[in-house]
């Protein structure tokens, strides 16, 4: 049986809604701390809606349900309503937020109305909106956040307050080819970075306009920077959630091209020359050597062709 805890939702509208969770929880559809998004019919306001749902335990109640066989922890289920079925397209960071709510639970009522229910409420503020905040923050700066983010370059962030600085971090790491490229290969490269002579970027958030020191971008990340920005006159959060992706696998598709033209140039010299002109001409070359090279570090024949890139690309740029 379900119990209605907290809501929003007019008395029929909630009715419909427990009748389609109560439905799914029949059929075994829902898996413990893993949101599903789905189109669910409502009277109000009357036409099909997306809804992210998820079941979920509370952690220091599972603990002690371990230990004690006969106490049963309680499950909840967590609904978020929107326009359409695009909340699919943010549906790991609504886990995270569920996530965080499980942690943090207390069903005391004075601590539902104080906490839960205002935390509950802020769903699509707190777990949407930080990219669309982020780029109507920065605007023509954000081509210096994304190359932090490709380069995993060390980030600072000055005189900001909690939330700004929670969504340039969430940004940053959205932004990365962290879970696309190898594990190893982005400690090394995260270690690389760290190492080399550049300063970590510097951002300070005391005026209206963040200031940025330190920080480095290329044709790459100023091209998609515009991308962002344009998307920014319709205000819609999902259109920069796709913009960011279509960002990642773009690097992601350079960096498996670049990759397969070293392999070539390991037994073919026209193919170093491919090599070289991808570089240039990619927008991105800077960042894609920095990656190969950590990846071909244990690998003699295509490390001996990343440095003799290296210095066709230095030699490039000091001409």
């Amino acid at each position: 049986s379900l119990s209605l805890l907290d809501t929003n939702l007019p008395a029929e509208a909630e009715t419909e809604l427990r009748s389609f969770i109560a439905k799914r929880l029949t059929k075994g559809a829902l898996f413990e701390g893993m949101g599903n998004v789905a189109s669910v019919g409502l009277s109000i306001p009357e036409y099909k809606v997306g809804c992210y749902y998820c079941r979920f335990q509370q952690e220091n109640l599972l603990e002690m349900a371990t230990l004690e066989s006969d106490i049963n922890a309680p499950e909840y289920v967590v609904c978020f309503l929107g326009g359409s079925e695009k909340e699919d397209t943010f549906r790991l960071e609504l886990d995270k937020y569920i996530q965080s709510l499980k942690i943090n639970l207390d069903l005391e009522q004075k601590s539902l109305e104080t906490c839960v229910s205002p935390y509950l409420r802020s769903w699509f503020e707190n777990a949407i909106c930080p990219i669309q905040r982020v780029v109507q923050l920065f605007q023509e700066k954000l081509a210096f956040l994304l190359h932090a983010a490709l380069s995993y370059t060390p980030v600072e962030v000055k005189n900001a307050d909690e939330r700004t600085e929670k969504d340039i971090s969430r940004f940053l790491a959205a932004a990365s080819l962290q879970g696309l490229v190898q594990e190893g290969t982005m400690t090394s490269l995260c270690i690389a970075m760290t190492e080399e002579q550049h300063k970590s970027i510097i951002i300070d958030c005391s005026g209206p306009q963040p200031q940025l020191h330190n920080a480095g971008s290329n044709r790459f990340c100023e091209d998609w920077m515009h991308a962002f920005v344009n998307g920014a006159e319709g205000g819609n959060p999902f259109l920069f959630q796709q913009i960011l992706e279509n960002f990642k696998l773009k690097a992601i598709q350079d960096i498996n091209n670049l990759k397969r033209f070293i392999r070539q140039a390991e037994m073919n010299h026209y193919a170093l020359f491919k090599c070289y002109m991808f570089l240039k001409n990619c927008g991105s070359g800077d960042i894609l050597l920095k990656i190969v090279k950590v990846e071909h570090a244990e690998m003699p024949e295509a490390r001996n062709v990343v440095t003799v890139l290296e210095e066709f690309m230095r030699e490039t740029s000091v001409a």
